[in-house]
């Protein structure tokens, strides 16, 4: 059997936040693991770490009481993206591959690029209105209209949000101690591993330049998505799936019994 695609959210998101993607990728591309960083999803009830090697320690943890076998091929987006590196930086015998999504991370990109500053008050309008629920969950439109660049679904994702959010909420000062170790992240060396690392011009909440310098100082390939937001996996599904079967398809080499 192909080796497992394991995937990784970003800031205070979780696995059921892939949507429609990570069931078409299992059909493309072989098994999928969808894992939650601690203090998302089924482990909100976690104290998030500060530091993204805690993460790594915390995501190999779960894939190996999932019974998933190394090499591993891992798909990952902004925080998630930077666990992975740091994963395959730390045991890169474990990873075979890694498809980054919108990422940034020290010494290759400016602050103001991993953040831009027309996405600061919107997070701190999200951040005020934080702790609110069901239809008055203000913060989860905010999140929408900054990573989000399709809106014919608006109203049926701001449903499943909210209802994500009230069955497994995310503490205000978990998403903190999250952006703290994204901040805080300073990558080291190159990943062995073929990579291959995608971005969406159209990122209002991450600087596609943080994508495009990474790609070039790792020598990796790039590809990047004409009009999509940050949440490239909300905004375009298939042309995702696209990408990254064409890049990295199918193996029986190596992977899980």
């Amino acid at each position: 059997m192909s080796a497992p695609w394991i995937l990784l959210r970003g800031l205070t998101r979780e696995s059921r936040h892939w949507g429609a993607f990570a069931p078409l990728l299992a059909e493309r591309c072989g098994p999928v693991l969808a894992v939650d960083l601690p203090g998302n999803g089924t482990l909100a009830h976690e104290r998030s770490p500060l530091a993204v090697e805690d993460y790594v320690d915390a995501v190999r943890a779960e894939v190996q009481r999932l019974a998933a076998r190394a090499p591993y091929k891992v798909l990952a987006m902004s925080l998630g993206g930077m666990v992975a590196t740091a994963w395959a930086q730390r045991y890169p015998d474990e990873i075979a591959q890694l498809v980054l999504i919108n990422t940034s991370m020290r010494p290759y990109s400016r602050f103001y690029e991993r953040l831009r500053p027309g996405a600061w008050p919107a997070l701190l309008y999200a951040a005020r209105h934080w702790r609110a629920s069901g239809g008055d969950c203000f913060a989860e439109t905010a999140i929408h209209d900054r990573t989000c660049a399709r809106l014919d679904t608006l109203g049926a994702d701001l449903d499943l949000w909210r209802a994500i959010r009230a069955s497994a909420p995310v503490s205000r000062a978990n998403a903190l101690r999250q952006l703290l170790a994204a901040a805080r992240y300073t990558a080291t060396g190159v990943p062995r591993c073929p990579t291959l690392v995608l971005s969406s011009q159209a990122d209002r909440l991450v600087d596609p330049a943080c994508s495009a310098r990474l790609a070039r100082a790792w020598g990796a390939v790039q590809r990047e998505h004409p009009w999509a937001g940050h949440d490239l996996p909300h905004d375009d599904p298939q042309w995702l799936a696209d990408a990254v079967c064409a890049a990295c398809p199918p193996s029986d080499a190596t992977g899980t019994d």
